[in-house]
């Protein structure tokens, strides 16, 4: 015996078969209007409101709520109502105006656009013009410096540095050197005011100079471990003396592949004839402009971060002593940084920047 209401057929005509079909497959469609799609595929095929919502992994009160909007309404019945709300005011040539302005103009008494300038400008409001900007990733307020490296031999040394990064030689050790020159010992004027729950540390804009440092540094590309010395002065004569302490500290009959920039004291003829008498030790210079392919570079920018940046030191001792500190104990358990893109990844990047610059009009 058949109980509770009987259910009206559904039936589909073969076009709207087609369009169901399509829009339970396509990968672009929600996944609501796909389920939907689905519901009422599986009702014109005979199932009952528990079978499709049993094979839907469903509620029979969704099936039946899609069942009877398809066929008050058929496929336009499947899409979703308009929410209830304020209608919306800003229109789509609104949001174009905005950021076609932000893009090709500056306002006449300034550099770059605020949301207030840009309020004033359109007549919207200033979270308007914050949203937009969010949408689109817009930040006016900032800027990054770049600058292109002329090095005639800008392309080999690329592929020659990337290449020691990602295949490294057998029986060879590849450091990254440099040096970090006229580090300050600094002293704030006044104490500082700790930091407490609800205020961030607190410290004097002035400071008191007690001298100046240069930290040589050697990073091993492939374990992470830093070999660092400092010397009051960074001359060709420094540069030796560190070379003596790198060669002391690689184990014999190991090829030394040295990656550094083109600060003059590499070049010298001591240095030269210091490399005369050790044909083990290869140089690879970076292009001029481009000290980002040397990773001690990275290992610099950490340094200055978590020791130097805040640090107080009353004396060019203490520093040294702060920065030896440093180096053991990131030595204690050394990660390396790894280097993710090729050579012809970064020559394509650099192609595409090219270009961008070359059609901006400027």
């Amino acid at each position: 015996m058949r109980t509770g209401r009987p259910k009206v057929e559904l039936e589909l005509a073969s076009d709207e078969r087609v369009e169901l079909e399509r829009l339970a497959r396509r990968s672009k469609t929600t996944q609501a209007l796909a389920l939907r799609s689905r519901i009422v595929l599986a009702c014109a095929d005979g199932a009952s409101n528990s079978q499709v919502a049993k094979q839907l992994a469903i509620t029979g009160a969704t099936v039946g709520k899609w069942r009877k909007r398809f066929i008050e309404r058929r496929i336009n019945g499947l899409l979703d109502e308009p929410r209830p709300g304020i209608p919306r005011k800003i229109s789509d040539e609104d949001v174009e105006r905005v950021v076609t302005l932000t893009l090709e103009s500056t306002p006449r008494d300034a550099t770059h656009w605020s949301t207030r300038s840009m309020a004033r400008k359109t007549g919207m409001s200033q979270s308007a013009i914050s949203r937009i900007w969010r949408a689109f990733a817009l930040q006016p307020h900032r800027t990054e410096t770049f600058k292109l490296s002329s090095d005639p031999f800008f392309i080999e040394k690329i592929r020659d540095i990337v290449g020691l990064y990602l295949n490294p030689p057998e029986k060879a050790v590849v450091l990254c050197v440099d040096e970090k020159s006229q580090i300050q010992a600094l002293d704030r004027t006044q104490p500082l005011l700790p930091l407490r729950p609800g205020s961030v540390e607190r410290r004097t804009h002035d400071y008191r100079r007690f001298g100046t440092t240069s930290l040589f540094a050697a990073l091993n590309a492939a374990t992470g471990e830093v070999l660092g010395k400092c010397h009051r002065r960074h001359r060709s004569v420094e540069f030796r003396k560190f070379l003596y302490l790198i060669e002391d500290n690689v184990p014999a009959g190991l090829e030394v592949h040295l990656i550094l920039d083109n600060y003059g004291t590499h070049k010298t003829v001591m240095i030269k004839n210091w490399l005369l008498k050790r044909p083990h030790f290869h140089l690879h210079f970076t292009p001029t402009s481009s000290s980002w392919l040397n990773l001690v570079e990275r290992w610099f920018a950490e340094l200055t971060e978590k020791q130097i940046r805040r640090g107080s030191h009353r004396s060019v001792d203490q520093l040294e002593d702060a920065i030896k500190k440093y180096i053991a104990i990131g030595n204690e358990n050394p990660k390396p940084f790894i280097w993710a893109k090729n050579a012809e990844e970064i020559l394509k990047n650099l192609k595409r920047f090219c270009e961008r610059i070359n059609d901006s009009g400027h």
